[in-house]
């Protein structure tokens, strides 16, 4: 899974090990890791929704892996929601999730709509963007910024860190970069607070500590650069080619909204996730799963398995990309409303946008957790 081969073509893969396997695959995240990826749809439901039989928390797994590991920054045990479980979970899910509650959701898109249409100004007048690194991925870095009071030079550090940690080059060098940069936010809030999530973490009735604080910090900007900056992208690649969408760009918001359903039900931004830690062997429909062994739950595979009759459950938007169970996103609703109004002010914009080559020519970034692609170069009327 961590080979470019499994980038460019995953669903091939994933028809390949449901052919041989079953709904549960034995695979490798990296060289000597191995773990299940759940390829089926109500086994992956099934896991989702038994925390007990299936904990979050990775600490008995990770003794068994050295710290030069390229994936254990993004699945070792952090003090957050994420990569813990029980009442430490409970504690850090209600921190997180009374902190986003009080976004105002008006106000976050006329941000985003101005960030967007600062961001398409610097790049109108040549006919020519790299969307992913021009527009998609400078607009989610800013927005994410904004909403956790963050200041550009610290973001950056942050956004650095995150994405050595995502592709599993340099991820040891990331994860320092990263502590320390979350570090300095939580500092720069406990000291001059403001409207922000940051602040709002800091003053809940959990009483977070600083390392307790800079581990959700750095789960909020997990989820919310990379693959909010996929999101975006991905979609447009859709809005772009599929004869469904790109017939007529000015479809409006609903045609919008299908092509982000189409997005996170095919080709999730985060294909493979939702990681769990039996900690004693686990029967699932016959298939015994070892302990202390990761399992990974496939939103891709999930989404797409024919067992569903070639369609999800209940339509495109009972997709998994969104994880279900106690660790379902708790941010879905402000990434859906930041990847929707991105995407529609900049079709507004710029409404000749062509892709500048072949879809199958594009190039996928290898890694067993994202689906991301390595560029989006698009072309368009100067203005």
């Amino acid at each position: 899974m961590y080979e470019a081969d499994f980038a460019q073509d995953p669903h091939a893969s994933y028809r390949r090990m449901r052919e041989q396997f079953g709904p549960l695959v034995p695979v490798d995240l990296a060289p000597g890791v191995p773990a299940t990826l759940v390829v089926g749809y109500e086994a992956a439901r099934h896991i989702l929704g038994d925390p007990q039989r299936f904990p979050a928390d990775p600490r008995r797994w990770q003794t068994t892996v050295p710290d030069t590991c390229s994936i254990r920054p993004m699945m070792e045990y952090r003090p957050n929601a994420l990569r813990s479980a029980g009442a430490e979970h409970a504690r850090y899910r209600a921190a997180n999730t009374a902190a986003l509650q009080t976004v105002d959701q008006h106000a976050l898109r006329d941000h985003v709509e101005q960030v967007a249409a600062r961001t398409i100004s610097t790049f109108a007048a040549e006919g020519k963007a790299d969307l992913l690194a021009q527009y998609a991925w400078p607009l989610a870095f800013n927005t994410l910024s904004h909403l956790l009071g963050c200041p550009d030079e610290v973001g950056r550090r942050i956004a650095d860190g995150m994405s050595k940690i995502f592709d599993g080059v340099n991820a040891s060098s990331g994860n320092q970069i990263l502590a320390q940069a979350v570090a300095d936010l939580v500092s720069l809030r406990r000291a001059h607070p403001g409207d922000d999530v940051t602040s709002r973490l800091l003053v809940h009735v959990a009483r977070l500590n600083d390392n307790e604080m800079g581990q959700q910090l750095i789960t909020l900007y997990g989820a919310g650069i990379e693959p909010l900056t996929n999101l975006i992208t991905n979609t447009l690649l859709e809005m772009l080619t599929n004869p469904d969408f790109s017939g007529d760009l000015h479809a409006g918001d609903a045609s919008v909204r299908e092509a982000l359903d189409t997005v996170l039900y095919r080709d999730p931004p985060l294909a493979n996730f939702s990681m769990s830690y039996p900690p004693r062997p686990a029967d699932v429909g016959g298939y015994l799963l070892p302990a202390d062994e990761p399992v990974v739950i496939s939103y891709a595979a999930c989404n797409n398995d024919p067992d569903l009759g070639g369609r999800a459950p209940l339509g495109n938007r009972a997709h998994l990309a969104w994880g279900a169970g106690p660790h379902s996103c708790p941010a879905s609703s402000h990434a859906y409303l930041i990847a929707e109004a991105a995407i529609l002010h900049i079709l507004d914009a710029l409404p000749e946008m062509d892709l500048a080559t072949r879809r199958e020519d594009l190039t996928w970034r290898p890694g067993p957790f994202h689906r991301s692609l390595v560029t989006l170069p698009v072309t368009f009327p100067a203005i």
